[in-house]
C-alpha cells in the first residue's frame, strides 16, 4: 500500500523567477551588485547553479530583472497633482529608494533599462511634465536633468569617505592644507564646520527645489 503523505509536510517552494530575482535582490542589497553570482545565488536559494536558467537567460537579464524591481518601489508623479510636488515627491523618493539599495543607482545610469517599471516610470514622468504644459522635447531634458542631479547626489553621498558625524572632526585635520592667506573663503567656511555653527553636509533638496523653480520661470 502506498505511504500516507504526513500533512505536516512542509513542501519545498518552486523555483521561479520572482523567487530567483527577490533572492538576487537580497544578495545584492547584502553584499553588493559583484557578489552576485549564479553559485552564490544558487546556494542563496538552495538550488543547483544550472536550474536558474530555466528562470533567467543569464546574468545581464538577472540584474535588468532586479534593476526594474528597484525602480518599482519608486513613486511615479501622480498627475492628480500639480507638476512641481509630483516631480518633487518623485525626486526624493528616487533617492530615498536608492539609498536604500546601495549598488543599483551605477546599473541604472550605464545600462539600457526597459524594464516594464522603468517604462511605466518615465512615461509617467514625460506625461506629468507634458501635462503641465512643457513639450514633450522639453519635459526630456527636464527628467534627465533632474535625474543627473539625482543620480550624482546619491552616488557622492554614498561613497563620501567621512560619515556625517565626523565632519567637524575632518575639517580640523584639514585645516592646515587651506591656509587663510592663500585660501580666505574656504579657510573661513572651514572654520565654520570645526566650530559647528554650520553642519557642511549638502543637502539634496536644496538641488532639487533649485531645478523645480528655475524649471517654473521657463514654464
Amino acid at each position: 500500500m502506498p505511504k500516507k503523505k504526513n500533512p505536516d509536510t512542509i513542501l519545498p517552494v518552486p523555483l521561479s523567477r520572482e523567487r530567483v530575482l527577490l533572492a538576487a535582490l537580497r544578495l545584492a542589497d547584502a553584499e553588493g551588485l559583484e557578489a552576485l553570482s549564479m553559485r552564490n545565488l544558487a546556494q542563496e536559494l538552495g538550488v543547483k547553479a544550472m536550474s536558474l536558467y530555466n528562470h533567467i537567460k543569464n546574468k545581464d537579464d538577472l540584474i535588468d530583472g532586479i534593476v526594474d524591481i528597484v525602480v518599482g518601489e519608486i513613486e511615479v508623479p501622480d498627475f492628480k497633482l500639480d507638476w512641481k510636488t509630483a516631480m518633487r515627491r518623485r525626486a526624493i523618493s528616487a533617492h530615498e529608494v536608492l539609498l536604500r539599495h546601495p549598488w543599483a543607482t551605477m546599473p541604472i545610469v550605464s545600462r539600457i533599462n526597459v524594464g516594464p517599471a522603468m517604462l511605466r516610470y518615465v512615461d509617467a514622468t514625460l506625461g506629468c511634465l507634458h501635462e503641465a504644459g512643457f513639450s514633450l522635447e522639453m519635459a526630456d531634458h527636464i527628467w534627465n536633468a533632474m535625474d543627473s542631479h539625482i543620480y550624482g547626489f546619491t552616488l557622492q553621498e554614498l561613497n563620501f569617505p567621512v560619515e556625517a558625524e565626523n565632519y567637524s572632526e575632518a575639517a580640523k585635520e584639514g585645516l592646515p592644507l587651506i591656509p587663510a592667506e592663500q585660501y580666505p573663503y574656504m579657510n573661513y567656511l572651514t572654520h565654520e564646520v570645526i566650530e559647528r555653527r554650520y553642519d557642511g553636509l549638502h543637502d539634496f533638496e536644496f538641488g532639487l527645489d533649485l531645478i523645480l523653480n528655475g524649471l517654473e520661470a521657463l514654464l
